[in-house]
């Protein structure tokens, strides 16, 4: 072979490499939260009688409770769980909801069995999708200031108990917050999405919360005004609906259910819901806090659309009187002398 038609076969060869590599990153363009949750090909949501797009109904988030926030350390970047991988965490849930159906329990603090939501046909390896590691970024000296100062309620048995203030806001059937109102646990995950011209509300199972959202350009209410869920201002772009909520307390979490670290006054909150199919809608959502998280981070995860999804009521603890009992329990071991716990 002459010199010249091998330099050439050369130099076709590391093209072709080049190419490859550079197609790699192009397919891994594709944002995370669109790989969790990609639209049906030529789909277009249907409309509204004053034609904004048609959110209307109950999207619980049960699919998705078996889905970790943060993604354990070895599946790194990885999105999606493989199908082995899968197979395992469906054998262990399988044998745990037998153990449950034969203990008849959920636990010495947990719900009853039968009120447990499974949801172990997702391969998603986390909700959180940003950091692309699936991990929390660190918590500024902030931050970790008012975690260590939140009440810890009783899902803390070293904690005292000396009034209501050192119960969650969950516990106190108060609000679970924005995020921790959407975010999926065990049961009552419905979400029940209703419109009307220019507003959008949220109604969530748990704790009954509602969200009114405005559509009409309004401004946020004042900074003096704080509220648990935030003040929500919504718009459309094109088919998304997004959600932007400011204005919230520094007394709840940003975890499930309200738990983990409290965010501070200054977090905004950017939601985006988009219809990808007739049983679907993309949740996104990324939380900006400097003065909590060293960086924003981002959630995403699909609602499945359940017509005949049962929203209870959600009749909680305090009309059994459960914070009486936990604070009388209370006062009972410190007078026997076995709540002797420092308080904090």
């Amino acid at each position: 072979m002459s010199p010249c038609r091998l330099a050439t076969l050369r130099w076709t060869a590391l093209l072709a490499i080049v190419g490859l590599a550079a197609a790699v990153p192009a397919a891994a363009q594709v944002p995370a939260a669109e790989q969790v949750a990609p639209a049906t090909p030529g789909y277009t949501a249907p409309r509204t009688p004053w034609g904004d797009p048609d959110l209307t109904g109950i999207w619980p988030s049960i699919d998705m409770v078996r889905v970790p926030v943060q993604r354990a350390p070895q599946y790194g970047t990885r999105l999606f769980m493989t199908a082995e991988e899968h197979a395992v965490l469906q054998k262990l849930e399988q044998e745990r909801i037998e153990t449950m159906a034969r203990d008849g329990a959920g636990g010495a603090t947990g719900a009853p069995g039968h009120w447990v939501e499974w949801g172990t046909s997702q391969r998603q390896t986390s909700l959180l999708v940003d950091p692309p590691d699936g991990r929390m970024p660190p918590v500024t000296a902030e931050g970790q200031a008012r975690a260590a100062a939140a009440p810890r309620g009783t899902l803390a048995g070293t904690s005292r108990l000396n009034g209501p203030e050192d119960f969650t806001m969950w516990e106190r059937c108060i609000s679970r917050g924005a995020l921790g109102s959407t975010l999926p646990v065990l049961y009552n995950s419905g979400i029940d999405i209703t419109q009307g011209p220019g507003y959008v509300g949220i109604r969530y199972e748990m704790v009954h919360d509602v969200r009114i959202i405005p559509l009409d350009g309004r401004p946020h209410l004042s900074p003096a005004i704080r509220q648990h869920m935030g003040d929500a201002r919504g718009r459309w772009e094109g088919d998304t609906l997004v959600v932007e909520t400011t204005n919230f307390t520094d007394r709840i979490g940003v975890g499930l259910s309200g738990g983990g670290v409290p965010n501070s006054p200054d977090m905004r909150l950017v939601e985006r819901f988009t219809r990808v199919s007739d049983d679907t809608i993309r949740y996104e959502a990324t939380v900006d806090d400097p003065r909590t998280w060293t960086e924003p981070w981002t959630v995403a995860f699909p609602l499945t659309y359940m017509p005949d999804y049962g929203m209870f009521e959600y009749a909680c603890h305090e009309g059994n009187l459960g914070l009486r009992n936990a604070l009388s329990a209370a006062r009972a071991e410190e007078a026997a002398g076995e709540g002797a716990a420092p308080p904090r």
